[in-house]
C-alpha cells in the first residue's frame, strides 16, 4: 500500500523514469519497526504539567465530560484544584465518571444533565451550575457529535443532528453563560474542542467539517468582542486521538489507524493525557495573552498532507542519489 500511494503522489517526473520505477517497488516493504524507532522521538509525557493548585479557586463546565476527551480534561482540572461541572445528556455516565474523578483528586465533581441542543435544558443545567459551585470562569465546549459516512448517503435529519451538538451546542452554551458573566461582570475563559479540517473541510465527515469551521468562527468573533468584558476565547484542533466512542464511529474496522500512524511525521496517535495538558494551559492564569487562537495539536500530520511533494520523504538515500545524477544530468542539457 505504502509504495502505490507514494507512485500516485509523487511527481510523475520522478516516478514515470523507467531506472526508478523497478526502485519504487522496495517501498511496499513493512516499516513498523522504523516508525516505532521514530515515534520514540516523540513519545508524550502523562504527568500534569502546570503546579498543584494552579487552578484552586476556579469554576469550570465541561460539556461532554463523561467520557473520552472530555473526562480527561476534567480529571485534569480537578487535579490542579478546579471545582468541575461536567454535562450532557446522559446522567449515568456523567454520575459515575464525576463519583471516580472526585474520590481520585478530592474535589468536588458535580454532575449536570442537559442536552447542549436544547436551550432550555442548557439554561436549567446552567441554573443548578451556578446555585451549587457558583458562575463558571472557566468553560470548555468538548460535546461533539461524528460517524463517517459518504454525503450521498446522510439523511437531513443526521446533518442536522451533528450540526446541532457542535454548533448550536456551542452557541446555546456560550451565549447562555456569556449573559450571566456580564451581568455580574466576570470574566472568563472559553475553549472550544476543533477538528484539523475545520479549516480544510474534509470528504465523508462533512456535517462534522461544517460545525467545526462555525465553532472556529464564533471562538475568533468573540474572542475581539467580547474581550472588554474579561472574556477570552480559543479552541484547539486536535489529531486522532484514540478513544473508544470516536473510533468505533469513524474507524469500526481499525485500518484508519495504522494509516494515520504511517502517515504522521511523529509515527503515533495522540494522548488524552496531552490534550488535557493544553487544555490546562490554554484555560490558565499562565495564557492570559492567549485569545482568539485556534492551535492544530495533531503531531505534524496537517502539514505532512499540505505538501505537495511531502511523500518523497518514502525515497531511500540510494534512490535519492540516483535522482541527484538524474537531475544533474537534465540540467545540463539546459
Amino acid at each position: 500500500m505504502a509504495g502505490r500511494a507514494v507512485r500516485k503522489d509523487i511527481s510523475p517526473l520522478i516516478w514515470q523514469q523507467p531506472v526508478i520505477r523497478p526502485l519504487a517497488k522496495n517501498l511496499t516493504k513493512d516499516h513498523s519497526s522504523q516508525d516505532v524507532q521514530q515515534a520514540s522521538f516523540f513519545q508524550p509525557k502523562r504527568e500534569l504539567m502546570l503546579p498543584k493548585g494552579s487552578f484552586d479557586g476556579k469554576i469550570a463546565l465541561i460539556t461532554g465530560g463523561g467520557t473520552g476527551l472530555g473526562r480527561g480534561m476534567v480529571k485534569a482540572l480537578s487535579s490542579l484544584g478546579a471545582k468541575v461541572a461536567i454535562m450532557s445528556r446522559r446522567y449515568d455516565v456523567l454520575k459515575k465518571a464525576a463519583e471516580e474523578i472526585s474520590n481520585e483528586t478530592g474535589n468536588e465533581v458535580l454532575p449536570v444533565q442537559g442536552d447542549v441542543r436544547v436551550p432550555e435544558e442548557v439554561s436549567t443545567a446552567l441554573d443548578k451550575v451556578e446555585l451549587e459551585l457558583g458562575l463558571p470562569n472557566i468553560i470548555i465546549n468538548n460535546a461533539a457529535g461524528n460517524f463517517i459516512s459518504p454525503f450521498e448517503r446522510l439523511s437531513p435529519n443526521a446533518f442536522k443532528t451533528i450540526i446541532d451538538i457542535v454548533l448550536l451546542g456551542t452557541a446555546n452554551i456560550t451565549l447562555d453563560v456569556g449573559k450571566r458573566l456580564i451581568k455580574a461582570k466576570q470574566g472568563a475563559n472559553f475553549l472550544s474542542i476543533s477538528a484539523v479540517y475545520a479549516t480544510t473541510g474534509s470528504g465523508f465527515v462533512v456535517p462534522s467539517a461544517a460545525a467545526k469551521a462555525g465553532v472556529e468562527a464564533i471562538t475568533k468573533s468573540l474572542a475581539v468582542e467580547w474581550s472588554r468584558y474579561g472574556m477570552r476565547f480559543n479552541a484547539i484542533a486536535p489529531g486522532p486521538i484514540k478513544t473508544e466512542g470516536a473510533f468505533s464511529r469513524l474507524d469500526p474496522t481499525g485500518a484508519f489507524e495504522s494509516h494515520t500512524i504511517e502517515r504522521n511525521p511523529s509515527k503515533r496517535l495522540g494522548t488524552i493525557e496531552e490534550l488535557s495538558n493544553l487544555v490546562a494551559y490554554m484555560v490558565s492564569d499562565y495564557s492570559t495573552w492567549m485569545n482568539g487562537e485556534v492551535v492544530v495539536f495533531d503531531g505534524g500530520e496537517s502539514r505532512s498532507l499540505a505538501g505537495e511533494m511531502n511523500a518523497a520523504i518514502q525515497v531511500s538515500d540510494d534512490q535519492w542519489d540516483m535522482l541527484e545524477k538524474m537531475i544533474r544530468k537534465g540540467n545540463s542539457k539546459l
